[in-house]
């Protein structure tokens, strides 16, 4: 009998727990080892707009108005537009460049299981045929990057809230106070043009 996709996201945890369970104690790997902003959570609702009221925190950097400190990708480039709509304009237009065939990675940020789901804004050049992809990478105890997709984003030209991607492996607990740390992965796909992301936050499911 096969399993319904809803029954294999719940097990997803499980399989993973599974694949990645190890003995002896955890090895810091490089993203373990910079995620260093692991308590900085500014709330906003930057995606009410759209109907969703949760709240979220940005990634480092995460706007792009003060560059890409921390972001890795030598063909990303810093613009000078915002997706309109941002509740950081007056901090400067800015949104990153990723060009077809290119892929740039997120700064470190720390999540929990509390954390379940990230989201951003990101248009493309137009081209229907084009995506952009996006992968959670992270650490096993010890210390082996691994990476899981969690999303894709259509190449609309239009800026547009990207779906609401599960984190997936926000249960493991690597640092303290039941955390482990998480980077993000955005790899442009097609046959030409480039993708704009701008405003990339993770939600921590805030009730209040």
């Amino acid at each position: 009998m096969t399993l319904s996709r809803s029954r294999l996201w719940l097990l997803f945890p499980l399989i993973v727990a599974t694949l990645l369970a190890t003995t002896g104690r955890a090895e810091a790997g490089p993203i373990l080892s910079s995620a260093t902003e692991c308590d900085a959570e500014t709330l906003e609702q930057p995606f009410l707009r759209w109907g969703d009221p949760a709240r979220y925190f940005l990634v480092p950097n995460g706007t792009f108005s003060r560059g890409a400190d921390g972001w890795q990708g030598s063909a990303a480039q810093v613009i000078a537009e915002n997706q309109p709509y941002s509740s950081h304009a007056s901090e400067g237009l800015a949104s990153l460049r990723i060009p077809v065939g290119t892929s740039v990675t997120s700064p470190a940020v720390c999540i929990g299981i509390e954390h379940p789901t990230m989201r951003f804004f990101a248009r493309g050049d137009g081209s229907l045929l084009d995506v952009l992809t996006v992968e959670v990478l992270f650490e096993d105890a010890g210390g082996t990057v691994h990476a899981l997709p969690i999303g894709v984003v259509g190449g609309a030209a239009e800026w547009r809230p990207s779906a609401q991607m599960p984190l997936l492996v926000n249960f493991l607990a690597l640092l303290p106070g039941e955390r482990t740390a998480v980077a993000f992965r955005f790899t442009a796909r097609g046959a030409n043009g480039a993708f704009d992301i701008d405003d990339v936050y993770v939600d921590p499911y805030y009730k209040g």
